[in-house]
C-alpha cells in the first residue's frame, strides 16, 4: 500500500530525473571541421572520395595471401568467410552466388568496403595503396581486370563491373 509519503518521494525521484535528464551530459568536445573530414571516407560510384595511391595485381596478390587467404581462401574461394570470386551468372538460378565479379555493381564500392572494413581483425589500417593493391587483385581473379592492371583514382571508376546495368535505383547515385 502507498503512503502520500512514498508517493511524494517517487514524485521527487522522477522529477529529480527529469531535470537530470534536460542537463548535457558534457561528454567529449566538439569535433573541429579537420576531425570530421579525416573520418569522411565515403567514395562514391564515380570515384569522388577516393584518395591518392596506386596498387597492382602483382603487389594485390601478395597482400591477399599475406591478409585475406585465412578467411576468404586461396583464390576468393571463400573459408571462414564469404567468397569473394566466381559466381558469374548465377544470379538468375534458384542458387545465386553473390561475389564481386558476379554481384557488386561498381569497382569503387569494393575500395570502400575494403578501406572500411578489412582485414577483420584490424579495420582500417591499411594504407591507401595497399587498398588499391588488394581491389585490383580482387577484380583480377574475378576476371574483371588482367594481371597487368594498376588500380588508382583515375582508372578505378573506369571499371565496368558485369552486374553494374542489372541494378534498378530508387535514386540515381
Amino acid at each position: 500500500m502507498f503512503t502520500s509519503k512514498t508517493v511524494g518521494g517517487l514524485l521527487a525521484i522522477a522529477f529529480g530525473t527529469l531535470v537530470h535528464a534536460a542537463e548535457s551530459p558534457n561528454l567529449g568536445t566538439l569535433a573541429s571541421g579537420a576531425e570530421v573530414a579525416a573520418y569522411d571516407l565515403t567514395v562514391m560510384p564515380d570515384g569522388t572520395g577516393l584518395p591518392v595511391g596506386s596498387g597492382s595485381v602483382a603487389q594485390g596478390m601478395r597482400l591477399y595471401t599475406e591478409q585475406c587467404f585465412a578467411c576468404h581462401g586461396a583464390e576468393g574461394e571463400g573459408a571462414l568467410n564469404d567468397r569473394l570470386a566466381g559466381g558469374h551468372g548465377s544470379l538468375a538460378t534458384r542458387a545465386p552466388v553473390k561475389t564481386i565479379g558476379s554481384f557488386w555493381p561498381y569497382a569503387t564500392t569494393l575500395f570502400d568496403y575494403i578501406r572500411r572494413a578489412m582485414p577483420y581483425a584490424e579495420p582500417g589500417s591499411l594504407s591507401n595503396d595497399e587498398i588499391y593493391s588488394l581491389t585490383a587483385y580482387l577484380l583480377y581473379i574475378n576476371g574483371i581486370v588482367d594481371d597487368e592492371a594498376v588500380m588508382d583514382a583515375r582508372v578505378l571508376p573506369e571499371v565496368v563491373m558485369p552486374n553494374r546495368d542489372n541494378f534498378v535505383w530508387a535514386y540515381k547515385p
